[in-house]
């Protein structure tokens, strides 16, 4: 460092990587400083400096010898595992300040001689208590796996044979008693049962009979929302999923088809269409969800579709080392490295760090990334074009207007030939002047029941909002068409047909 950036962070004052101190005399008051730092994000502890004002004092060339020696004894005696630090001395304004570098921990959790656990706490620490709290200290170091351990009350009994057998034939070409081994040895073997007999939480998550009858906070929680918050009390749909990963991951995958739109995009008549969103993505990052969130966090994965986007939620931000740039770039750390396998196996997980990278090309501009370090990762792609379903007031439409229109326009239908422009108007009074053409070509396409996405594309509109105004909202008004769920009027699976006959 150099007195410039001494400086600065002197003007910016303490926060949860810097701290200063006038002074180091006490070692038992300097050992939870360096413990904090070493279990949260690393730091500096600026010595010379007063911490309540910023005010450059400065120590003596002795007092820094001094206090680089005490230092280094406190790292070494009073906490545990001993911490590795970098000092310097350095001249601002001409006093002497001495800068102590402590590191992020690769061995978490750090003590001090009191067997004390502290974190940072903005500009301050805490000791933390809490089991959860010390364990995630553990997962960050690499030395206690959640995914590993054994679930209370599980034993062999609650493993699904068909699963395992389904399992071990595609891999290993054999049924489980083919192997020549008992059967808990084997699953001890394929790491499903701990040495004392009871069901990993991967072993469960993968093979068990019912996974949510001891841990029903993994599960998805799967909410359709009218409108673009959280905040209403209405919604379309909603389901709870649970049971193993491969199946939480279908059903997850179903209930996002059954709540988002199909598009034509240019297949022919009879065919299903594509869907909204890129359901490659979806998967993607789905899967993601499931395999990679924090198991330590007792929450469900949720899934969450609004008017205007489809948000992911996974329990737990990112991995140490990882970033939200750097998985776009294909950077990978398997959180739940037993999981991964066991997905590898079983499901289209490839565990190479592609996932992202191919959610992220299909849906180019329309997908970002939320990390809220130790809460939760957050995926949000935002939809086609926003769903506004008709609702009635006395009989009449009620419009409402779109937050954001990113739908292209497509090839128009043909005119019909069986009606005439004057005919239309005498039909429909309330037609705009000028859309004769496109109401005719809207009832001719409306033979059969259609839906908003398709009707647009028929008639070459861009917006939900002018085409409501200027054709659907007049045909209805005149009887010209009519809905498919007359009862459920505001059905996101609403479509419309026709109610004459248009060649």
């Amino acid at each position: 460092m150099n007195a410039n950036e001494i400086q600065k962070l002197c003007r910016l004052g303490e926060n949860s990587r810097v701290q200063f101190k006038l002074r180091l005399e006490n070692p038992a008051k300097i050992a939870p400083e360096l413990v904090a730092f070493a279990n949260s994000k690393g730091g500096i502890l600026i010595i010379g400096i007063e911490d309540k004002t910023g005010k450059i004092i400065g120590i003596s060339y002795e007092q820094a010898q001094q206090m680089s020696t005490l230092i280094g004894q406190v790292a070494n005696e009073w906490v545990n595992p001993t911490i590795y630090l970098e000092t310097e001395t350095i001249e601002v304004e001409g006093r002497i300040v001495l800068a102590v570098h402590v590191a992020e921990g690769i061995n978490k959790p750090y003590k001090d001689k009191s067997g004390n656990i502290w974190v940072k706490q903005s500009s301050d620490k805490r000791r933390i208590t809490e089991n959860g709290e010390i364990l995630a200290l553990f997962q960050e170091s690499g030395s206690f796996r959640p995914e590993e351990k054994g679930v209370r009350r599980t034993s062999v009994n609650d493993i699904d044979m068909f699963l395992l057998n389904e399992y071990v034939e595609k891999f290993y070409g054999k049924r489980a008693e083919e192997f020549g081994v008992p059967m808990e040895q084997l699953l001890k073997n394929l790491q499903i049962l701990t040495p004392e007999g009871q069901v990993t939480l991967a072993g469960l998550m993968f093979f068990g009979k019912h996974p949510e009858m001891y841990e029903p906070s993994f599960v998805i929680k799967a909410v359709s929302f009218y409108g673009n918050e959280m905040g209403g009390l209405e919604y379309r749909d909603s389901k709870d999923i649970y049971g193993t990963i491969p199946r939480m991951f279908s059903e997850g995958i179903s209930f996002l088809k059954a709540n988002l739109h199909s598009l034509q995009a240019g297949q022919s008549f009879n065919s299903i269409g594509k869907l909204e969103i890129s359901e490659v993505a979806l998967r993607e990052i789905l899967q993601n969800a499931l395999v990679h969130r924090d198991y330590l966090l007792q929450a469900p994965i949720r899934i969450m579709i609004f008017d205007n986007r489809v948000e992911i939620v996974s329990p737990g931000g990112l991995p140490k080392g990882v970033s939200v740039e750097s998985i776009q770039y294909g950077m990978t750390c398997q959180r739940n490295s037993l999981m991964a396998s066991f997905c590898a196996k079983t499901m289209e997980y490839r565990g190479l760090g592609t996932g992202i990278l191919r959610a992220v090309k299909e849906e180019q501009g329309n997908i970002r990334f939320e990390n809220e370090e130790g809460s939760q990762f957050k995926v949000i792609i935002a939809r086609p074009c926003e769903v506004y379903e008709p609702s009635y007031s006395q009989g009449s439409f009620v419009v409402q207007e779109p937050l954001i229109e990113h739908y292209a326009p497509r090839r128009s239908a043909p005119i019909p030939s069986g009606m005439s422009s004057r005919e239309m108007r005498a039909r429909c009074p309330s037609l705009p002047k000028g859309e004769e053409e496109s109401a005719c070509r809207l009832l001719s396409f409306c033979q059969t029941y259609q839906g908003m996405l398709e009707m647009m594309e028929a008639t070459g509109y861009r917006s939900r909002t002018s085409f409501r105004r200027r054709l659907l909202t007049p045909l209805m008004e005149s009887g010209l068409l009519e809905q498919e769920y007359k009862e459920r009027p505001n059905t996101p699976k609403q479509r419309y047909r026709s109610t004459i006959n248009v060649s």
